[in-house]
């Protein structure tokens, strides 16, 4: 971690060339946070400033590639949190939910960018200053250049000189009443860009928008919106600069998806050449024309630093281990489960083996998007099967069948009616509220409760009619503990994540870095994140505890000793999800139409959660062989997984 965030830190400060640092400012709607980059002499000679921010679920480190390449040149960038992401808050009541984050977000740090004696002006009072945004910071971002343009008139002068949006066209605009003809024409004589993904996972096709398939490859530049943007010129083309209202246009097409523009030296390389073309004017106080990237080393080292905090949590709690009360956390190591002896017992086994792994990804789009087909599929089977073991427990109880048959069909009934209600009520239960204020963590905890239910619908399956009957028990699995262990168990998780994320906030103190690679990133919190959660973290414990007995009870046997041990628990884990991206993304790059055309945001997510579950698999095996016991691997991922998660997403802080 060390190592990882003092080379961090040199490449974020390009060799300390830059001042990096955190800010806060209070707006009209609550307060916005970011990290500002001030390259030397800033102070004393004011700099043509960037203004750049990310979009839907992430925060300001996002803009890593942009902040870094343009301070270095000699700009001034605020890496900008939007509202309710990050460490920006907005206090302001919220009528539309997700237009509390971004319609005046952008332009409220322009306000404050624009008081700083840092920042450039014109002997006219212009403000130098060019807005950036990816997704909804691009909303943002051209959302500023309207409301500047409407300001002109009282005014006098304009505080946005430039914009360049990521990943982002005209239609949540639009949704506002606006017309792309209206939003063209607030452009004005400013340059502007805007940096169009061929494999974009939501924007740029209309049509697609429209009929809801939008993850399809896209072709922005001859589509209405992109011609009318660029003038209507004949034959529009991707990377050509035209001259529209006495100002520069330009439209850059990658063969990038939606998020990979973040992670991107085509996409940066396209930013750093428009601003070149858009400040050519002011070459004196910033570099124009130099195209080497060093971002990316930034990007790595912070990655060094993100597998040392994950790689500190085994051996501390080890080492927590043994202290009179956490020692409690070490159990008689469990006696072997019974394997299958006969060859249909071991197919069934591993028939069990494989839906369980592939189920979370084959419902995933029903479970988390509310897919119509997937639910019905869903609420169809939990009818059957509580239908059926209703029956199956009648008749045992009438004809005076053994105890285990009884017990079986009593706790499968009863699962099947806690998914049947489940499922009839998924978009109440999904819907943000006062209490559950993450509007993507919510779907997320429902398919993990879901596919909890079904795992332990499995379990308790292979225990009574293959397990059992060989001599396995429950002990076996590593669940027989004493109240003593349960407690020790989540006081050294608790410990734990709060050591780790004390090495974190000492490294963003100092080096003002985070441990990250792209989507993946451990990054410090507000207190409303805190108490976030107390309120989700209960409710993922049952998803990681019921997936680690899964885990512990199939891993076991000297097959599964070791390395292969390990594999086995992520494929479990995400074996499934793994599979599901490469359909999604393979038939995308293939053929231009992905395997789920419907499903953008559920995509993107599954992208984060196959690295962040694969940890969670090997901390789960791991603390079990070397406690003999599922809570504290259980305890561990559900307090240090959510918190990452609801750190790294939108979090309504007030409703």
């Amino acid at each position: 971690m060390l190592v990882g965030s003092l080379l961090a830190s040199h490449f974020n400060r390009s060799g300390g060339d830059v001042d990096v640092s955190r800010v806060y400012f209070e707006t009209p709607s609550g307060e916005l946070s970011g990290l500002l980059y001030k390259p030397d002499g800033a102070d004393g000679e004011p700099r043509p400033t960037i203004i750049a921010t990310h979009g839907y679920l992430n925060s300001a480190e996002m803009q890593d590639a942009q902040a870094i390449e343009m301070s270095k040149r000699g700009y001034v960038v605020l890496a900008l949190d939007l509202y309710d992401h990050g460490h920006s808050t907005n206090t302001a009541e919220k009528e539309v939910e997700f237009f509390s984050f971004w319609p005046q977000t952008m332009y409220d740090a322009v306000q404050y960018m624009y008081d700083q004696d840092f920042v450039l002006k014109d002997e006219a009072g212009n403000g130098i200053i060019a807005v950036s945004g990816h997704s909804m910071g691009g909303f943002s971002s051209t959302h500023a250049v309207m409301l500047d343009e409407k300001d002109v008139a009282e005014n006098g002068f304009r505080k946005i000189y430039s914009s360049l949006t990521f990943g982002s066209d005209y239609w949540w605009l639009t949704t506002m009443g606006y017309t792309p003809e209206q939003i063209n024409a607030a452009y004005a004589g400013r340059p502007t860009g805007k940096i169009a993904g061929r494999y974009d996972e939501f924007f740029f096709d209309r049509d697609a928008e429209l009929a809801s398939r939008t993850v399809v490859e896209k072709d922005y530049v001859n589509t209405e919106e992109g011609s009318g943007f660029l003038g209507n010129p004949e034959n529009p083309q991707a990377g050509v600069l035209y001259e529209v209202d006495g100002g520069k246009r330009v439209i850059y097409q990658p063969n990038e998806t939606h998020p990979w523009n973040h992670f991107s030296k085509t996409a940066t390389g396209d930013a750093i050449d428009f601003y070149d073309a858009a400040f050519q004017d002011y070459s004196g106080l910033v570099t124009i024309g130099e195209d080497g990237q060093t971002w990316m080393y930034k990007e790595y080292a912070s990655f060094i630093a993100l597998i040392g905090f994950f790689l500190f949590f085994m051996p501390f709690i080890l080492l927590l281990s043994k202290l009179p009360f956490f020692k409690g956390i070490r159990t008689p190591q469990p006696r072997i489960t019974a394997t299958p002896k006969s060859a249909g017992a071991k197919a069934a086994n591993y028939a069990l083996l494989i839906f369980g792994g592939l189920f979370p990804a084959l419902f995933f789009t029903a479970l988390y998007s509310g897919d119509p087909s997937g639910v019905r599929i869903l609420t169809q089977a939990s009818l059957v099967l509580a239908f059926t073991f209703a029956v199956v427990l009648i008749v045992g109880f009438v004809k005076g069948q053994e105890r285990d048959i009884r017990s079986w069909a009593l706790i499968m009934l009863v699962l099947s009616v806690i998914q049947l209600v489940l499922l009839k009520n998924q978009e109440t239960l999904i819907a943000v509220n006062s209490f559950f204020g993450a509007p993507t963590v919510n779907p997320i905890l429902y398919w993990a409760v879901n596919v909890s239910i079904v795992l332990l619908m499995l379990l308790i399956s292979s225990h009574y009619l293959m397990k059992k009957p060989d001599g396995a028990t429950i002990a076996g699995y590593g669940v027989k503990a004493s109240v003593k262990t349960v407690v020790a168990a989540l006081g050294t998780a608790v410990i734990a994540v709060a050591a780790g994320y004390g090495i974190l906030y000492a490294v963003d103190a100092v080096f003002k870095t985070d441990f990250r690679l792209w989507t993946v990133a451990v990054k410090t919190f507000e207190p409303q994140h805190l108490v976030a959660l107390l309120k989700y973290a209960p409710l993922f414990l049952i998803y990681y505890f019921i997936v680690g007995v899964s885990v512990n009870m199939n891993t076991s046997g000297e097959k599964f000793n070791g390395f292969k041990g390990y594999v086995a628990a992520i494929l479990h884990f995400v074996g499934g999800l793994i599979l599901y991206l490469i359909y999604q993304y393979g038939l995308l790059f293939a053929t231009g139409t992905a395997g789920y055309p419907s499903e953008s945001l559920s995509s993107i997510i599954v992208i984060g959660l196959v690295p962040v579950l694969s940890v969670a698999a090997v901390f789960n095996l791991f603390l079990y062989r070397r406690t003999g016991n599922v809570y504290t691997g259980a305890f561990l991922n559900a307090v240090l997984m959510t918190l990452i998660t609801l750190a790294n997403t939108a979090l309504y802080t007030v409703l």
